[in-house]
């Protein structure tokens, strides 16, 4: 039946099976050579029916016929009719190439033939250079510090930021005087915040290695980036010891070791170093608080000579201090009053600033509340000045560019009433301050306020000292940094020093008004009292729990807490207002037992006290009198009781620190005794001749040794 009906006979059946088998015992579980093309290997056919012509053959077995070439080979057909080798191919193969037609309305894109194209793989660097130069160009534009901060932080690639120092510094170095101090103001700004000290160091050995290939195209390149290096060490952002390590580490006939070399003996080097450094390139970028004044008292006078007001709006404008405009108010109501007949210009002119929205209504309400406050120390040189300000508010109010809230409940002049001995008290310490600050004279400061006689004042004239040394030059805050070390040892406790200060910080939003860097002047102030042991670190803490977390105050002593802590702490901040003392304890140490030898072998007594004023630390001149007595101890010359005797009797060492020199040998007997047997005999002598000269006071007496030692020690 199978037969008849065209299928498979079973030796066809068979042999396929066995074909089968023999392809999976092979391990092609899907090999190319099928079952259908097994058959046509073997050239298997159905046998014809019995009865079916023609068309059993056309009904045979279901197996795609064989196309044969004339060879007789057996050829495997290919897809559509192609062929392969020996057939005539498909219908439309041609012998020539093909060609696509674009404007053939069939035209496929994907049908052209693939073509690869190669491209340059950018270097990250490279686009981390031309961003941070694009940046470096529009902070040099605009001068924003704090927008060039954020724009670097954007820029992201945090260890790429020694490329950004140099790219800085090149690009700066071939420009004016301007753009190197906002470079130099920058990098200071960075610092720490944005980029790592070690970056920092990083970023400048980079550019000392390729001062070479900078010197061809600048020609001062060496003395341009020597100044950059000398500018970062006074920055404290690079260290000292930076430049050794980095000397190390160039080639000795380096421009990068001529440039070390320059900064650390041209610049570092010389006397007052800072200052000058800090100046060589016209100042700092951010105008400084006494320019900003003089520049408004000039534009005042100027605008009362001429009348211009707008003018005068337009130097205002200028000056780009919009946050200091109530100084403007301030000194156009003073000048009001100085001058009558100025009055109906200084009123047209801020009635004018105000409208036109250039001095705020909060700005105008500071000015005059910043008069108001200011107004007993005004009648000083103007009688009536109170009488003044009383008829200027309300025609300030009347006409419409002073606020009505001014007027304050607690008195017609808008003064909070202050009580008249801390209002004397305070013109007082005025006076006595800007002597001293004339005359350098401690001892004659001292005598001036033991005579108040109200040492219960003493933290509110530590208040006035430091506010009125912050709106001055370096030179006075040293001197006044000095002072307070003089005042702690000789009339001022620990409590007066800790409870000024804390006035000081409880106020420090309002001096702010006044002293645009206030913050960072006061947190200087702190830092350098602890490193003189005027103050201790718990003082700092102490102050903290007195103050509201988010007060101005309380970030100025957080400020502080970080230049303490910062590394070589107590040399920078000693060296912060570039003068004074300037020098470790040892170093200070090292200088008295240097001039005290010196006396000793044959000096001149005038010139050992001028050497010890010379040093700048009267309130480290007890060291001198220890010292001193020890040489006597330990040479057996009795000569160096001349200098102590000139030197109090000229005020330059005071009863006090005499004192105290005494009490720290008295302390140290025991320890002293190791090296010299007779230090306690030698010691009751130096008490006895101290005392008759009257240098020690006399507190120090009741606990004297008895007279039998003392005799003994003089025989």
């Amino acid at each position: 039946m199978a037969s008849s009906e065209g299928f498979l006979t079973e030796e066809q059946r068979q042999k396929l099976k066995i074909a089968s088998q023999n392809v999976e015992s092979l391990g092609f579980s899907s090999s190319p050579k099928s079952p259908t093309y097994l058959l046509s290997e073997y050239s298997i056919k159905a046998p014809p029916a019995s009865g079916g012509g023609g068309k059993a053959a056309s009904a045979g077995i279901a197996v795609k016929h064989v196309r044969r070439s004339h060879s007789g080979k057996c050829v495997r057909v290919k897809k559509d009719g192609a062929g392969g080798k020996g057939t005539w191919g498909k219908l439309l193969d041609t012998d020539g190439e093909s060609h696509l037609d674009r404007n053939d309305p069939n035209y496929d894109s994907g049908e052209e033939p693939y073509q690869l194209v190669g491209t340059s793989v950018s270097d990250p660097l490279d686009d981390y250079k031309k961003a941070v130069a694009s940046l470096i160009e529009e902070y040099f534009s605009n001068g924003d510090v704090e927008l060039a901060a954020s724009d670097l932080r954007e820029q992201g690639s945090s260890g790429y930021l020694p490329y950004f120092i140099k790219r800085l510094v090149s690009m700066a170095m071939d420009r004016h005087d301007k753009e190197k101090e906002m470079a130099s103001v920058l990098l200071s700004a960075l610092y720490a915040d944005v980029i790592s000290p070690d970056q920092i160091q990083d970023g400048f050995f980079m550019l000392l290695e390729s001062a070479d290939d900078l010197a061809v195209d600048i020609l001062d390149a060496v003395d341009i980036l020597a100044l950059f290096l000398a500018r970062a060490v006074v920055d404290d952002i690079i260290p000292p010891a930076f430049l050794n390590r980095a000397k190390k580490g160039l080639p000795e006939s380096s421009k990068g070791v001529q440039a070390i070399q320059i900064a650390d003996k041209s610049y570092l080097s010389a006397p007052h170093h800072a200052e000058l450094v800090e100046r060589k390139w016209g100042g700092s970028t951010h105008i400084t608080v006494e320019e900003v004044k003089k520049k408004i008292a000039d534009l005042l006078r100027e605008y009362v000579e001429s009348g211009d007001t707008i003018e005068a709006c337009r130097c205002i404008r200028e000056l780009g201090v919009s946050f200091f405009h109530h100084e403007v108010v301030k000194r156009a109501l003073v000048l009001a009053m100085e001058i009558r007949t100025a009055e109906p210009l200084i009123f047209k002119l801020l009635k004018e600033a105000a409208e036109e929205g250039l001095i705020s209504s909060s700005q105008m309400v500071k000015g005059f509340s910043r008069l108001a406050d200011s107004l007993d120390d005004l009648a000083l040189d103007i009688p009536s000045a109170k009488t003044l300000f009383q008829s200027l508010v309300p025609k300030a109010i009347s006409e419409g560019w002073l606020d009505a809230s001014f007027a304050k409940p607690s008195g017609e002049d808008g003064v909070v009433p202050d009580d008249t001995k801390v209002r004397r008290f305070k013109e007082e310490c005025v006076t006595i301050i800007h002597e001293y600050f004339l005359s350098d004279d401690i001892p004659e400061l001292i005598q001036s306020l033991v005579d108040l006689g109200v040492p219960e004042y003493n933290p509110i004239f530590l208040k006035k000292l430091i506010t009125l040394a912050m709106d001055r030059k370096n030179r006075e805050k040293e001197m006044a940094s000095v002072l307070l070390s003089s005042l702690h040892s000789e009339i001022f406790s620990s409590d007066d020093i800790a409870n000024g200060f804390l006035l000081l910080l409880e106020s420090a939003e309002d001096t702010a008004l006044d002293i645009l860097d206030a913050s960072n002047e006061l947190a200087l102030f702190l830092a350098r009292a602890v490193i003189d042991d005027v103050l201790v670190p718990h003082n700092l803490e102490e102050m903290s729990c007195k103050l509201p977390p988010d007060s101005s105050g309380s970030e100025t002593l957080r400020m502080a807490r970080a230049l303490l802590s910062a590394r070589h702490a107590g040399e920078r901040i000693l060296r912060c207002w570039g003068g004074g003392t300037g020098w470790a304890v040892e170093d200070a140490k090292d200088k008295i037992l240097k001039l005290l030898e010196e006396y000793e072998s044959g000096g001149v007594v005038g010139e050992a006290c001028q050497c010890i004023r010379d040093l700048g630390m009267p309130f480290f001149n007890h060291e001198v009198v220890k010292k001193a007595l020890v040489m006597a101890m330990e040479k057996k010359n009795d000569r160096i009781l001349d200098l102590l005797q000139e030197c109090f009797t000229e005020g330059l060492i005071t009863i006090n620190q005499m004192t105290k020199g005494f009490t720290r040998i008295k302390d140290g007997l025991d320890d002293l005794a190791l090296d010299i047997p007779n230090a306690e005999e030698k010691f009751n002598f130096y008490l006895e001749h101290a005392q008759k000269k009257g240098w020690l006071l006399p507190s120090f007496g009741s606990s004297a040794p008895d007279a039998s030692l003392t005799q003994a020690a003089a025989s």
